[in-house]
């Protein structure tokens, strides 16, 4: 195939901004208003279709917005290892200050690490409070400016107008300072933020693209489906031939509705985990020594007092990323997945459609009836995730015996002493009590035939993923993570 990758030109490219906050604290309004006092400026008399996202124009820059408002939203675009959104905007309303669905925003605004401001809304309502508000937040752990943070709080009406102005030009300031850049010559990179079946037209689907462009006529791939692009569309409801980067597009041509938050690349799923990993299907994993001394735990439970008792004696042991009251939700499986954390449940319920979204998403969860035995398993995880060889399993182990290049890669040759080594598993390195490097198996070979599994006593060659500098005698030993908390 020929490659028609063009030279690399990094430019500005437009920010993409979702908004998030309690209900009824004026998302929704506050995205009406902001798209027609700023539409007019692109085209006038232009008619939004609603595809979940539009673009304005403001200061000759312009601005995505997603307007799927919502945290659950929000969260199933991450849940599957993507990044829909460079900035955030919490909608906070003046007359009512942080609420349940407030808190659950602020949670999963962190998880993603992005940049957000607070918009006060309703300010110019009469029992509008924004000091009250401020120190609502900061008891929340959003440290405003005023309080020596970094977080900045603009009073806004999202019914008069009054704010928006700073509001867009506060988001075109977080974005120049945050160098959002994108090549349009790269691979496509987008990525799907709303799904539907159309009576007329068929499966379509809302993307972002956030690298590369997009073209009508282009096959392009999720995870699970495939579109042959018959037909893009803008906010304004109107063809259009591409869609640059930071552009919202609505695309038909889908065989099937792909799967909200998937990555959607011009290449198969396959053939883009190989050519870049961070795009294949990542199963549950305990996150990088490095980053994580902890386990990271949601914490639902029945009533207060256990919720108390159970973070009283949990102290330190591990990181609570949220803690309530009631059943296990959709909600609680987004934000684990968003958080690489696990779900843990005391006397505590969960429905079989939030059981099948923890299975397919991967994010692993425990029940409890007896609050001894979660203090004491939680507090075994803590201990075994700072032992590295304690959370193994050895698979198998092999020794090389000769070297050989063939097709510019280096072969090691090597016999199986012990178990099995087969494709997919873990490979460490060591020479003497050194360890040389970790990585995976690019190929496996016995009598010239690429095979999935070797075993005990049989000789093989082996040509790792990463290059690792192998001599002979070096030592492979095959492992695989063990699942804790299972």
């Amino acid at each position: 195939m020929k490659n028609e990758h063009k030279t690399s030109v990094l430019s500005s490219r437009p920010p993409v901004v979702a908004v998030l906050g309690h209900v009824d604290h004026g998302k929704t309004s506050l995205l009406d208003t902001i798209r027609k006092t700023h539409l007019v400026d692109r085209e006038a008399g232009g008619i939004t279709q609603h595809i979940g996202a539009y673009q304005i124009d403001f200061l000759l820059q312009k601005i995505t917005f997603i307007d799927t408002p919502g945290h659950e939203a929000f969260a199933k675009m991450r849940s599957r290892g993507v990044q829909a959104a460079d900035i955030g905007i919490l909608v906070v309303a003046a007359t009512e200050g942080v609420k349940p669905q407030t808190i659950e925003s602020i949670k999963h605004l962190k998880a993603a690490g992005i940049p957000f401001l607070v918009a006060l809304n309703k300010i110019d309502l009469p029992e509008a409070n924004a000091e009250k508000v401020i120190s609502e937040l900061a008891r929340a752990e959003v440290l405003v400016e005023k309080f020596g943070g970094d977080v900045v709080v603009l009073p806004v009406s999202a019914k008069t107008g009054v704010g928006i102005d700073k509001l867009l030009d506060t988001i075109l300031l977080i974005a120049g300072l945050k160098g959002i850049t994108a090549d349009p010559n790269a691979p496509l990179e987008a990525i799907v933020i709303e799904a539907k079946m159309d009576k007329r037209r068929g499966p379509l689907a809302t993307l972002i693209v956030k690298n590369g462009t997009l073209k009508r006529g282009q096959t392009i791939y999720t995870e699970t489906t495939e579109a042959k692009v018959r037909a893009l569309y803008n906010d304004l409801g109107r063809e259009v031939e591409v869609a640059p980067p930071g552009f919202p597009v609505e695309v038909m041509g889908w065989k099937a509705l792909p799967v909200i938050g998937s990555l959607v690349t011009a290449i198969t799923s396959e053939t883009a985990a190989v050519v870049n990993p961070r795009f294949a299907p990542r199963p549950f994993v305990l996150p990088p020594l490095d980053e994580q001394k902890k386990p990271r735990i949601i914490l639902k439970v029945d009533v207060a007092g256990s919720l108390e008792a159970i973070k009283e004696n949990l102290g330190e042991v591990a990181e609570l990323v949220s803690a309530g009251n009631g059943d296990i939700t959709d909600s609680d499986v987004l934000l684990a997945k968003s958080a690489r954390a696990i779900i843990i449940g005391f006397n505590v319920k969960i429905a079989s459609s939030v059981r099948l979204l923890a299975e397919t998403e991967n994010v692993r969860f425990k029940l409890y009836t007896i609050i001894y035995d979660l203090l004491d398993e939680i507090r075994e995880v803590a201990e075994l995730i700072n032992k590295p060889e304690a959370q193994e399993e050895i698979l198998g182990e092999a020794v090389i015996l000769v070297e050989f290049p063939m097709d510019n890669e280096r072969i090691a040759g090597c016999k199986i002493e012990s178990g099995r080594i087969a494709k997919g598993d873990l490979l460490r390195l060591t020479r003497g009590d050194t360890k040389i490097g970790e990585t995976k198996i690019k190929s496996l070979r016995q009598s010239k035939k690429d095979v999935v599994k070797t075993e005990v006593g049989s000789e093989c060659g082996i040509v790792f993923e990463k290059k690792l500098d192998f001599r002979v005698n070096d030592r492979i030993i095959a492992f695989k993570r063990k699942e804790l908390l299972v």
